[in-house]
């Protein structure tokens, strides 16, 4: 039987090398290392499971090291075609393919949020230049992978591995003390950066932020240049007299004025937005959605191929959070596969909302989640363990602006820990 549109199978070798969709045919996969042709059912099996998870995605998304290593596992079956029956070579290909595909830790990163690198700036948003080394230096003693913005967002969307432990960093507002404290030591350690600017302080020439001299000096050392709105607004004010459609009219006019601004000073143009404030809602992610820009949130959490890509979580890492002994917890973290079933928003008017979210088992038990806000364990209730709906009713009332719940869970494998965050922004 040869499946329609697959090429003979001699011509396999060429076509997985040219990062196309691998081969099928009833015969074999090419020759490899001088092995004579001849039909062979282990080949059959392991072609037929490798089409089924690579048709998964376009061909030119997949990684040309992922064939590479596919065909090193069908060497292992034609070693051992000699001694297995088809039902073992079957049980045998499924294992290899299980092994073989990327895991939780490979699909996954961690994205960190920095303001002013400084000791006379406000607390709230500040890291001291000697904490900040700090963190650098960890990152590399204890092997992390500093990877760019763009590799991460581009290798979690096409199903692509990242490196064990990666990690993105960025900084938000464009303050001056990124330029004169953050970048240099970032230079020294040979690690990548997105800068999300709003762009009317710096064309204003205020004294606390770069200049634009400084940013394409940023941009001509690969630095990501990306959007944070032109004057740094709250996406969620409504103006008076202005209707729910013009707000989005403003934003989406704002947004893409400093998107030109950005390129036109740096030539980049990346459509990565920053929400000023971590700010958000339904309407403004679809604005984004539209507009095919990519949300970077400030709600804390790992990220995945699963996560929400308008609304990506970073860990914010000043005042009391930039303690290197919790900062280091966050930088390992692994990313839930989670949907927020109810509410789906975080802008609400309650002090104490609940929130429903189902939950996907990777390694860990559902019955070792917990969750947490202000420190403080949530009260939990499961809907339906199996399928792994849980429902937070918090009794405590939460001042402020904006809260989260953060909900966690060891990794059994590990030391690390599965993080999730729902961001609450209460507007009265």
């Amino acid at each position: 039987m040869n499946l329609p549109g697959r090429t003979p199978g001699w011509q396999c070798q060429k076509a997985i090398h040219r990062r196309v969709a691998p081969c099928l045919s009833r015969s074999y996969l090419a020759p490899i290392k001088g092995e004579p042709r001849g039909g062979s059912e282990p080949n059959i099996i392991a072609l037929l499971v490798l089409y089924k998870k690579s048709s998964t995605l376009p061909p030119d998304l997949q990684e040309l090291s992922y064939y590479r290593t596919m065909i090193k596992h069908l060497e292992l079956f034609r070693r051992a075609k000699k001694s297995l029956s088809a039902t073992a070579l079957w049980l045998t290909a499924s294992t290899l393919l299980v092994v073989s595909s990327p895991s939780v830790a490979a699909q996954s990163a961690v994205i960190l949020l920095y303001h002013h690198v400084a000791e006379d700036t406000p607390p709230s948003t500040s890291i001291s230049p000697a904490n900040f080394d700090a963190h650098l230096a960890y990152l590399r003693d204890n092997d992390f992978n500093v990877i760019a913005l763009d590799r991460m967002i581009d290798g979690l969307r096409s199903g692509q591995s990242l490196p064990e432990k990666s990690v993105v960093i960025t900084f938000d507002d464009g303050y001056s003390s990124i330029y004169d404290a953050a970048f240099p030591m970032l230079e020294s350690y040979g690690y990548p950066f997105t800068l999300f600017l709003s762009t009317e302080p710096i064309d204003d020439g205020l004294s606390n932020y770069m200049t634009w001299d400084q940013v394409r000096q940023m941009s001509a050392a690969d630095v990501i240049i990306a959007n944070h709105m032109i004057d740094h607004p709250f996406m969620l004010e409504v103006r008076d007299n202005e209707s729910d459609d013009q707000r989005l009219a403003r934003l989406r006019e704002d947004l893409l004025k400093a998107e030109q601004r950005i390129e036109a000073e740096t030539g980049q143009s990346h459509r990565y937005l920053a929400y000023p404030y971590g700010e958000y809602d339904p309407a403004i992610k679809s604005l984004l959605e539209e507009l095919n820009f990519v949300g970077l949130a400030q709600n804390s959490g790992a990220v995945g191929p699963n996560s929400d890509f308008l609304a990506l979580p970073r860990f914010p890492l000043a005042s009391i959070y930039a303690n290197l002994d919790t900062a280091s917890t966050k930088f390992s973290t692994l990313p839930f596969s989670v949907t927020q079933l109810r509410p789906d928003s975080p802008v609400t008017t309650n002090r104490s909302p609940s929130v429903t979210l189902k939950f996907e088992s990777e390694n860990y038990n559902f019955s070792q989640i917990g969750c947490f806000a202000n420190s403080q364990p949530i009260p939990m209730t499961w809907i339906d363990r199996e399928q792994g709906v849980l429902e937070l009713h918090p009794e405590e009332s939460y001042a402020g602006r904006r809260w989260r719940y953060i909900c966690t869970a060891p990794d059994p494998g590990s030391n690390r820990h599965y993080w999730h965050s729902v961001q609450w922004i209460n507007l009265d």
